[in-house]
């Protein structure tokens, strides 16, 4: 797998370093390589299958297995859960594993709060993600929001690894977005390719159980899975710093509130622990656009 020309780019498996910390804040991004053992990852993609065969409940528009499908005719039917920790023992016990845990603290606060998870399992065919920015959807007061995108397979351009525009997140901006007519991507809007020069994106690749870490505001994207046998499955978690609001609406599936409490302190100390936490949201399917629009 290619790798990104900078070592200081890829945290040792000692424990994160200064130099490490530097690029992220100067590039938006950095890789845990074999972060989680072979172990760990297995029990994440054995839960995946586990959480999609309907083992965590059902939720709305999740297929009842049939008796007879292998676990590529069952997971080949979806793109991504969103907050599969309200289904899941498993996937909520490593939004607070201390191996990402102690790399947040040092690059966000000590203090870090998690409001959301996704569970990506994108099949053979399936699209990927058009250019977007985290903090689009998921706005912070501070610049804190974080994504940690732990790959549960290898992750290559031939499957679908992520792309990002090292250094894009430093005006802190959100950048215009425009209509996606294209087949790589499974959006109807991508960021307005005039905004930013796509040439100077790099691919991420990545091998099962490494972890990406990226700043909100960072330029990234993900490519269409063209291999003809391998799934890219990953599991990504979003944490921001503990002692900013958060003022998430999800949308509009939510009433827009100054500070979302539906949150998981995952280290430190909470400074607004007299609000209390709420139960607000609920895991769901990820619509496939272009699976609908074909239909």
């Amino acid at each position: 797998m290619k790798k990104i020309n900078n070592p200081n780019a890829y945290i040792p498996s000692s424990g994160i370093l200064p130099a490490n910390v530097d690029f992220y804040k100067k590039n938006g991004f950095m890789i845990a390589e074999g972060l989680f053992s072979m172990a760990e990852t297995e029990e994440i993609r054995a839960e995946t299958l586990h959480i999609f065969q309907g083992g965590r409940g059902m939720i709305e528009g999740l297929q009842e297995a049939g008796s007879g499908e292998t676990e590529f005719d069952i997971l080949r039917k979806y793109l991504c859960i969103h907050f599969p920790h309200k289904l899941s023992p498993v996937i909520c016990k490593y939004l607070s594993n201390n191996k990402i845990t102690g790399i947040l603290q040092e690059i966000i606060s000590p203090n870090v709060k998690a409001m959301q998870s996704m569970l990506f399992v994108k099949a053979p065919g399936k699209p990927g993600q058009s250019w977007h920015q985290d903090e689009y959807y998921i706005p912070t007061r501070d610049c804190s929001l974080t994504g940690a995108w732990i790959a549960i397979d290898d992750a290559d351009i031939g499957n679908g690894c992520i792309w990002v525009v090292p250094q894009s997140h430093k005006p802190a901006k959100i950048y215009s977005r425009t209509v996606y007519k294209g087949e790589e991507y499974g959006e109807h809007d991508i960021i307005d390719s005039t905004e930013f020069d796509e040439s100077k994106a790099v691919p991420v690749e990545v091998k099962a159980g490494s972890v990406v870490f990226f700043n909100g505001y960072l330029l990234h994207s993900s490519g269409r899975n063209h291999s003809k046998d391998r799934f890219r499955r990953a599991l990504v978690y979003h944490y921001m710093s503990a002692e900013s609001y958060l003022p998430w609406d999800q949308d509009g599936r939510l009433p827009l509130q100054e500070d979302m409490r539906d949150i998981v302190m995952v280290a430190g100390t909470d400074p607004y622990e007299e609000k209390g936490i709420e139960d607000l949201n609920k895991a769901y399917l990820r619509p496939d656009f272009q699976t609908i629009i074909k239909k």
